[in-house]
């Protein structure tokens, strides 16, 4: 009897499948066994127990013809009930206005409550397509109107220039910004 009569016979032929689902089931076992990292441990503050938390998160905010406008991630955000405010560490937003014009701000701690944003701990306005960056310590943005501001010190960079006051607003939608108290800025002459 030959090699391939051999491997022929029902004998073989029901083994090799044996071994093939034995196999098959060992991969299985593989894929399914691993579990997802466990979540960190519930956030506890002064602002009481979550109701809920969500982690790695992104929320999308779409427009009247369905078009994603806002953005906001975060690594962590925490809801708490008592307040209706969602807390977010490190968030990130993205902004389009009317025009399409793109904005980001971001900060290491943030709130979100009736549709005001309110980032803290080195909090950052930025108009990339304008080249122009707002940096303060507490900045506020009304999601629905774009309208933006802070009351403590804030700096205005648009490169070669920066401009530095104890408050300012920012209508994002009208491309328009008002420093106030205090203002100091830099201007260096224009090369010629």
């Amino acid at each position: 009897m030959t090699t391939a009569e051999r491997l022929a016979t029902p004998l073989v032929r029901r083994l090799a499948l044996l071994l093939l689902l034995l196999a098959l089931g060992g991969v299985l076992v593989l894929l399914t066994d691993r579990q997802p990292a466990p979540p960190g441990p519930v956030p506890q503050d002064e602002a009481g127990e979550p109701d809920y938390y969500l982690e790695q998160a992104e929320l999308v905010r779409y427009d009247a013809e369905g078009l994603a406008h806002q953005r906001l991630n975060s690594p962590r955000l925490v809801h708490t009930p008592h307040d209706d405010v969602l807390r977010a560490e490190t968030p990130r937003a993205e902004l389009l206005d009317n025009a399409g014009r793109r904005w980001t701000v971001r900060g290491e701690r943030g709130t979100l409550a009736d549709q005001r944003l309110t980032l803290s701990g080195d909090a950052r306005l930025n108009a990339p397509d304008a080249g122009w960056r707002l940096d303060t310590q507490e900045l506020h943005l009304n999601t629905r109107t774009g309208h933006a501001w802070s009351d403590v010190p804030a700096r205005f960079d648009a490169p070669p220039q920066r401009v530095e006051a104890e408050r300012f607003e920012a209508w994002l939608e009208d491309e328009r910004l008002h420093l106030e108290g205090r203002v100091r800025g830099h201007h260096p002459p224009a090369r010629q």
